[in-house]
């Protein structure tokens, strides 16, 4: 049996070794992940990491119910203020500790909304009807009964399963909505909520269009953007604000630049009806989902979204650029790139690959992974399930944070073709690739931010000699 230092000893060597491998050798292109800069990291491991601030408005005030938190309070508003410059909107939800409770806390708040008016002694009921989009064709599971909807939509009696209809898609291009099918789903069904986004994002959501079209209907159901993979590319490639949207979604950690969290933002005015549903949505964001809600990631979420309104019209241009590059690429080396070529096969930060000539997206994945590639696979819309997974989802934002161009892009994707197509060895040609790539960008330049962290590290660990025995380790192993 180990001792206990023996054990911190392992671990501690296993961290290091995951830390480099991650950071120096391998290239991540996971859509949903990114490395947030180094300030963001120190925030996030500063004192409030290990506090509570519980608050609720009551009687029209905020109360606090811990002492000791008047700078996380600020910081909380400070982020706020923040959010709603980067969404331009009137109201902000930081609480949720992830994009999935982020649906759950306005899905739970809209059964709250629905039920406001019912006779007193009568039961609540559920949503009577919410559109979606389908999770084999690259839906949330987070906006699924499955997932966050979990009890929170009706029950069709006749076949015993929740009432969720699904997006319509082309034929010809199952990632794009059939508007003239959609159109008439909504005029012959009327649902009470209508949930845009997906986790296979590669073009955008038809919010104008239905917003449009339920505009006039005397019950139009709320329009709710789940954006957590294209949260970082709000405004450069879609703004469902502007489209029509009540509120948006998202994850804080994919293309934002944030550490892991959710955020719920909506446009509501102060006479606009759906005000009460605002308030519902704060009553399950606390004490409905959450009590501690993670303060040292809040403090790392307002410094990502400094950088992120700093930054965001060049990282997302970049982004967006630098996904299509990687697409035609990966075309040019012989591999089968889902979407439509005349659009440039995205518009995201995402890039599908079909690579069943090759072996299954699993199997693929792994071998990718082998030669420190980091993907995911992924099942395309004509596969039964993710057990029989066709496809490979990539994501280029965190990597074009680190200093990629197209030109890198397409040596990458002439390493995976060598990978995909002839299982040839090149983990050694992509460890070294990567070496030149470990430089983060859109972010304070390091001769800036280095002193800065040490300030904010000396902070965390006040203690006679601890900073000076540490910087001695430190140098030694450097």
């Amino acid at each position: 049996m180990p001792s206990f230092e023996e054990k911190v000893n392992s671990l501690a060597e296993r961290v290091i070794k995951n830390n480099l491998w991650r950071q120096s050798e391998v290239f991540n292109l996971i859509p949903s992940e990114t490395t947030p800069s180094l300030l963001v990291k120190l925030c996030e491991i500063s004192d409030p990491s290990g506090r509570y601030a519980e608050h609720r408005t009551m009687k029209g005030e905020e109360i606090y119910f811990y002492q000791g938190t008047d700078f996380i309070r600020d910081v909380e508003l400070e982020a706020q203020k923040e959010l709603q410059e980067f969404f331009n909107c009137t109201d902000v939800e930081l609480r949720p500790i992830s994009g999935q409770m982020a649906n759950e806390v306005v899905f739970k708040g809209m059964v709250k909304f629905v039920n406001r008016g019912k006779a007193p002694g009568t039961p609540s009921r559920r949503l009577r009807l919410v559109l979606n989009n389908d999770l084999n064709k690259g839906g949330h599971l987070s906006s699924q009964p499955m997932g966050a909807l979990f009890n929170l939509v009706e029950e069709d009696p006749k076949t015993g399963k929740e009432r969720v209809i699904n997006f319509p898609v082309l034929k010809e291009n199952p990632y794009r909505a059939d508007l003239q099918a959609l159109a008439e789903l909504l005029e012959n069904n009327r649902p009470e909520l209508v949930i845009f986004g997906k986790s296979m994002f590669i073009y955008p959501e038809p919010v104008k269009f239905v917003a449009d079209l339920v505009k006039d209907w005397p019950d139009r159901p709320i329009l709710m953007f789940d954006m957590a993979h294209v949260l970082g590319l709000y405004g450069a490639f879609q703004m469902p604000f502007e489209e029509g949207a009540d509120i948006v979604t998202g994850s804080t950690h994919k293309t934002f630049f944030g550490p892991q969290r959710g955020v719920i933002a909506a446009r509501i005015g102060n006479n606009d009806s759906l005000r009460q549903l605002w308030v519902d949505i704060k009553s399950r964001a606390f004490p409905g989902s959450t009590s501690n809600h993670h303060l040292g990631t809040l403090l790392g979420l307002l410094m990502a979204t400094y950088e992120m309104n700093a930054f965001k019209e060049e990282y997302q241009a970049k982004v967006r650029a630098n996904a299509k590059a990687f697409a035609r690429s990966l075309k040019s080396y012989g591999l089968q790139v889902e979407g439509d070529e005349r659009d440039g096969f995205t518009e995201t930060h995402q890039v599908l690959l079909r690579v069943s000539a090759y072996g299954s997206g699993q199997e693929i994945a792994r071998r990718l992974e082998n030669n420190n590639i980091i993907a995911n696979y992924q099942a395309l819309p004509d596969d039964e399930s993710f057990l029989t997974s066709s496809g490979i989802r990539l994501g280029v934002q965190e990597m074009t944070r680190f200093g990629m161009e197209e030109k890198d892009f397409d040596t990458l994707a002439g390493y995976m073709a060598e990978i995909i197509k002839y299982n040839r060895p090149v983990k050694e040609e992509v460890t070294r690739f990567r070496k030149n790539f470990l430089q983060m960008k859109y972010c304070l330049p390091e001769d800036k931010a280095i002193p800065l962290a040490a300030r904010i590290f000396a902070s965390i660990f006040p203690r006679p000699n601890f900073i000076h025995d540490f910087m001695e380790s430190l140098s030694r192993l450097l």
